[in-house]
């Protein structure tokens, strides 16, 4: 998102999580089906019920350190080594509520599923392995969300730069959505050697008394580089970017249309 604007208060914690919130679901439903091709919406409700409270964070984090990074720095607005600093932080803040949930999806969408539903998942997984099974592949999902967010808020700060600037209410949601679009693009390209390993971390069933083959992700990166060739590395690009490209741009749309909508019903100082 935008440094905030110095003609404007900024607008309180709650209305970018609530923003966040509107455009998760939104953009879940829209594209979901895409994440999965050949299942459709087996497994749609874990995402579903988490795309409220993850993407309200995504959005609600990279407001709070934006401000938080502008008042360390005493920079009087945002720039592009901030944005990305800032969007990096909020993928940060998100990879510790997403956990558990991707777990569950992951493990409902594999073709050798034998759970009955998200919650025979999260019963198996803590009568198996505790309360903290359903943290498997936390580090992995860090790295994931680090650059995905590094790469879409950073993007989004720099096409907004090149585009020419908005006159209306409508040219500005169009910028949005380009923005966000190129924003989503790139943030899968970096991060998708990164989902890559998590679903196999989180994907792979534990045998006591025996090390799992991708248990960090670094280290799991160069196992699969070597072992499979650099292309096994964005297995399943090509249908996570026609979702997440597009989605990345209805995400910033939805929230900036959104964020329109609190500031004229606060009005002043807000608008």
């Amino acid at each position: 998102m935008s440094a905030p604007n110095t003609q404007k208060k900024p607008l309180p914690f709650i209305a970018n999580f609530t923003a966040g919130a509107i455009a998760g679901v939104s953009e879940i439903l829209t594209f979901y089906p895409l994440d999965v091709v050949r299942r459709l919406y087996r497994g749609l409700v874990p995402p579903l019920l988490l795309e409220a409270p993850k993407r309200a964070t995504k959005f609600a984090a990279n407001d709070f350190w934006g401000k938080t990074f502008l008042s360390l720095t005493g920079e009087s607005k945002m720039n592009q080594q901030l944005a990305i600093l800032t969007g990096s932080s909020a993928g940060a803040t998100e990879s510790f509520v997403v956990v558990p949930f991707e777990l569950v999806k992951i493990k409902l969408q594999d073709k050798s599923s034998t759970f009955a539903g998200p919650m025979d998942v999260v019963r198996q997984i803590i009568r198996k392995d505790g309360v903290l099974g359903l943290y498997a592949g936390m580090e992995a999902t860090f790295w994931r969300h680090l650059w995905w967010n590094a790469g879409y808020f950073g993007c989004i700060f720099k096409v907004r730069q090149m585009l020419p600037k908005p006159e209306s209410n409508g040219a500005r949601l169009t910028n949005d959505l380009i923005a966000g679009s190129v924003g989503g693009f790139v943030g899968t390209v970096m991060n998708t050697p990164f989902d890559v390993v998590k679903s196999r971390i989180q994907g792979a069933e534990k045998i006591p008394g025996v090390v799992p083959k991708y248990n960090w992700t670094y280290p799991g990166i160069i196992t699969i580089f070597r072992e499979e060739g650099p292309a096994a590395l964005y297995k399943g690009f090509v249908p996570k970017v026609l979702r997440l490209a597009p989605g990345g741009g209805v995400l910033l749309l939805v929230v900036e249309f959104t964020l329109g909508v609190f500031r004229k019903a606060l009005g002043p100082p807000y608008i």
